[in-house]
């Protein structure tokens, strides 16, 4: 194998994904077997020489996210010890990115744990789209190349030529998210003031902006349970909202989500395949845009040693 080749792994959170970025990059996926011993350890395979490889893993920590993580670590560490010249962890979603500072007195701050395991691995670079909390990049000791999806989820939203249209975030935290779509849709901000009442629920109170007679585009990083963004759906219906499209990154989709957006009757629920959906795609609720051009291209500039800034405009 000739020194500094481009070579892409994965684990099991989203081979498809990382299918189509080979796909994209004009190589094969590298070969890579994971099975389990008896007692639920991972065990880690890589049937391909890596000595000298540049080697990108494209792996989310998506539910269970334990595993997956886990996944990634092993696989990192293998390829280390098989000479791989560096290693970048491809992580379309970051988990445990919601535990970034310390809220309150005696809990963790695990984003910056995960960090330093990634790091410790072995892993050389992190490549990563729409991280819950932006400032994640500073616990890595290692480059970090952050990108985000609105791109593709933008040129999805001018394709429809939505009139009348004002860009919502589901709460004050997405403010910088719905404002950078809105700047590029030429549309109005409104912002739904939300109100938690205990770790699950969530009330939504008030519309700061605009919504009445038009037709809103929510937008967050993520749908997890579905509480916060279903719930601002129905407050914006209730406002006089025409049409409500939901738009986020990573479908998590935890617990009852489903049902939760289905309740809400958006007009359409746009989400990335940084998480594959399985199953959950046949309710038909989801249109799943694909950011394997995006990953592609961006692995392409990172093994050529070119500027990746381009990928944010």
């Amino acid at each position: 194998m000739p020194k500094n080749t481009l070579q892409v792994f994965c684990g099991s959170a989203n081979p498809e994904l990382a299918k189509r970025i080979c796909a994209y990059l004009d190589i094969h996926l590298g070969r890579a077997e994971f099975n389990h011993f008896p007692d639920g350890e991972i065990d880690v395979k890589v049937h391909d020489d890596v000595r000298g490889c540049d080697v990108f893993i494209v792996q989310p920590t998506s539910p269970p996210v334990n595993e997956h993580l886990m996944e990634l670590l092993i696989l990192i560490d293998c390829l280390r010890r098989a000479s791989a010249d560096r290693i970048t962890a491809v992580m379309p979603y970051f988990g445990y990115a919601r535990q970034d500072r310390k809220a309150e007195g005696r809990v963790p701050i695990t984003a910056k744990l995960v960090a330093n395991l990634i790091t410790t691995a072995g892993a050389a670079r992190v490549l990563a789209i729409d991280l819950h909390a932006p400032q994640i990049q500073g616990f890595f000791d290692i480059p970090v190349d952050h990108l985000h999806a609105g791109k593709v989820i933008l040129n999805h939203i001018q394709k429809l030529a939505i009139p009348n249209l004002v860009v919502v975030s589901p709460d004050v935290g997405g403010i910088k998210m719905a404002r950078a779509y809105a700047k590029r849709l030429s549309a109005d901000l409104a912002i739904v003031d939300k109100r938690r009442s205990g770790p699950k629920d969530v009330e939504a109170m008030h519309v700061i902006g605009e919504v009445a007679g038009r037709n809103a585009i929510l937008v967050d990083d993520m749908i997890s349970t579905g509480t916060s963004i279903a719930e601002a759906a129905r407050t914006l219906r209730k406002h006089g909202a025409q049409k409500v499209y939901l738009c986020a990154t990573h479908p998590v989709l935890c617990a009852d989500a489903l049902e939760k957006i289905r309740k809400a009757q958006p007009d359409a629920t746009v989400v990335t395949d940084s998480i594959p959906l399985g199953a959950k795609a046949e309710s038909g609720l989801f249109t799943v845009l694909s950011i394997d051009g995006l990953l592609g291209e961006a692995i392409r500039r990172i093994h050529r040693s070119e500027s990746v800034s381009v990928l944010f405009t």
